[in-house]
């Protein structure tokens, strides 16, 4: 395994491993161009191969100046593609345990290039130790994403947000938790039902009294209105709670 890269400052890097059944075997030093060995049944093929300057000069060259050219000239060709910068968007989720915790999650996604680091912090420190990472994986889209998780328990009363490094933003992007207030859908259900049901009552009370004129001077008596007023607002309103 070989291959070659240069950083934003323009410093090179190159390396040459050879394996063998599985395991490390002998490392390539170009500093100093000669083979490390993985253990002591290396030892011999490295004496052999450190006695090969040529060849060992021949790797240097290539790791430094024939690798480094054909890359640039690849970055060069693709640099549409490769060179893009893709900012990342991430979503802050939660879900409680069955021991009383509360897991954070933060999914991260739409990301390019692959380089990025994202962490939960608790009052606005990194809680690094603390953070699942479920890897950086492709999106399929020429993208990437990651999620990060933490266990928190929600008794404690404190502030997390999911912080994102990437180069593709000018400043880290926060992205804070807002615990969830289980009483709101149930209050706002029963608000609406409380509504709805004052509506039906006022409809059939109209269209009963709409119906009891018959003409000038008639009206079904009031006692029998009311009867059937109750009877068919209990039918909407059993309805409406079956429904």
């Amino acid at each position: 395994m070989f291959g070659c890269g240069f950083r934003e400052d323009n410093t090179i890097w190159g390396f040459y491993q050879d394996s063998y059944d599985g395991r490390d075997f002998l490392t390539f030093d170009k500093e100093t161009m000669t083979w490390v060995a993985a253990d002591i049944g290396a030892q011999i093929t490295k004496r052999r191969w450190d006695a090969e300057i040529n060849d060992n000069q021949g790797w240097k060259h290539y790791l430094e100046e024939i690798c480094i050219s054909w890359l640039r000239n690849s970055l060069e060709y693709g640099k549409e593609t490769l060179q893009r910068k893709v900012r990342p968007t991430a979503r802050v989720s939660d879900r409680s345990s069955h021991d009383g915790l509360t897991t954070l999650s933060c999914k991260v996604s739409g990301f390019y290039p692959r380089d990025i680091t994202v962490a939960w912090l608790k009052n606005g420190e990194s809680r690094q130790q603390e953070t699942y990472s479920e890897g950086i994986l492709p999106s399929g889209d020429g993208t990437y994403q990651t999620w990060v998780t933490m266990e928190i328990d929600p008794k404690i009363k404190a502030h997390y947000s999911c912080h994102v490094e990437h180069e593709s933003l000018l400043e880290p992007l926060s992205v804070p938790w807002e615990p969830n207030n289980s009483l709101i859908p149930v209050v706002a259900g029963v608000i609406t039902a409380v509504v709805l049901i004052g509506g039906i009552i006022g409809v059939v009370i109209w269209k009963k009294k709409r119906s009891g004129r018959k003409g000038d001077g008639y009206a079904v008596a009031q006692g029998l209105v009311y009867t059937e007023d109750f009877r068919e607002i209990s039918n909407y309103c059993s309805s409406t709670i079956e429904s």
